[in-house]
């Protein structure tokens, strides 16, 4: 790939005098922010929630920020399944590791789309390009003797059980809302195109990667690469791209404009600043959930322990505010 990556598109793209001296950032997108929760999630809905949300992405790149973006994408990979099954009858089931890659293409082309737009209304020539990504798993890895990771919809446990039987699959109950699907969530160990990643983020270009923690595979003995029915936390496999890249910021979005400690009490306090031991002993602690900050806070801390870089969590409206330390919750190696 080195002599063919840098003919893409037959010119050095404009952005390329970001790259050569300057370590990226890794902005790490939730899936959940692509979709506005008072609207249907078509298609047509989802662009025009994405074209506002890459508008503070643009606003960095203008002034030059270099940036690699990952992405989640949880409601979308569920709706892709329920078109699926409800096909089931007519034609084949898809199975997840398919339906991730998917929605990598399919969420890759609408953020690429609608971030190259803003940056031309802009008058920025700025490149952007997605890499459908293959993230490496170990095949015994616990995570697929337990599966615990829910995804799709919740049915009632008479449709669940039917659909388990057929689908093979394994199901975990809510008492409020019913029975979902649960998958398991293997650790990341290898991005299979981290390469090609750091040769375009080396010429300037804003790649957009690892969308929904990347395609889950691994190699057999041959070295064949085969897929997994399995999901891989976004979070995680961000902070093992940003600690490859020796990326000097790790963001990740959320819906939540700081990390804080008892956030589901009466009086949640807000943490404007993080040590990693602070971090570390308020995630020991109970303060974050496994569902909602704890996967984000054991992201950051482990980026920490491998660059001396900083770690910021914040809204995604929030972003230029939060790179200019005005926002979100900033964590950082201890003093």
């Amino acid at each position: 790939m080195a002599g063919v990556v840098p003919q893409l598109g037959g010119d050095v793209p404009d952005n390329a005098h970001r790259s050569e001296t300057t370590a990226p950032s890794v902005l790490a997108i939730g899936g959940h922010s692509l979709l506005d929760p008072d609207l249907p999630p078509t298609v047509a809905n989802q662009f025009a929630v994405t074209r506002e949300a890459v508008k503070p992405i643009a606003d960095l790149i203008e002034r030059g920020e270099h940036l690699v973006l990952t992405h989640g994408n949880g409601p979308q990979v569920g709706f892709m399944q329920l078109r699926s099954e409800l096909a089931g009858d007519t034609l084949p089931e898809v199975p997840l590791d398919s339906l991730v890659a998917d929605t990598q293409g399919a969420m890759g082309y609408m953020i690429e789309s609608a971030l190259r737009a803003e940056l031309r209304h802009r008058g920025d020539q700025s490149q952007v390009v997605t890499i459908v990504t293959e993230v490496e798993v170990d095949p015994d890895d616990p995570a697929f003797r337990s599966p615990s990771k829910p995804i799709g919809r919740f049915y009632e446990s008479a449709e669940a059980e039917v659909l388990a039987r057929k689908h093979d699959w394994q199901l975990m109950e809510d008492p409020k809302r019913g029975v979902r699907r649960v998958v398991p969530s293997p650790e990341p160990i290898n991005i299979v195109q981290l390469r090609v990643i750091e040769q375009l983020s080396r010429l300037g270009i804003t790649v957009i990667c690892c969308g929904g923690g990347g395609i889950p595979v691994s190699r057999t003995a041959d070295g064949q690469i085969i897929g997994h029915e399995a999901v891989i936390d976004k979070d995680i496999v961000s902070m093992l791209l940003a600690v490859h890249l020796r990326s000097r910021r790790l963001i990740i979005t959320t819906s939540a404009d700081y990390v804080y400690r008892d956030f589901y009490s009466d009086a949640p306090v807000p943490l404007p600043e993080l040590s990693c031991d602070q971090a570390r002993s308020l995630a020991a602690e109970g303060h974050f959930p496994t569902g909602s900050m704890g996967p984000k806070i054991k992201a950051v801390v482990d980026y920490l322990a491998a660059v001396d870089g900083e770690a910021i969590i914040c809204r995604p409206e929030d972003l230029v505010d939060a790179f200019d330390g005005r926002a979100g919750t900033h964590i950082r190696r201890n003093s």
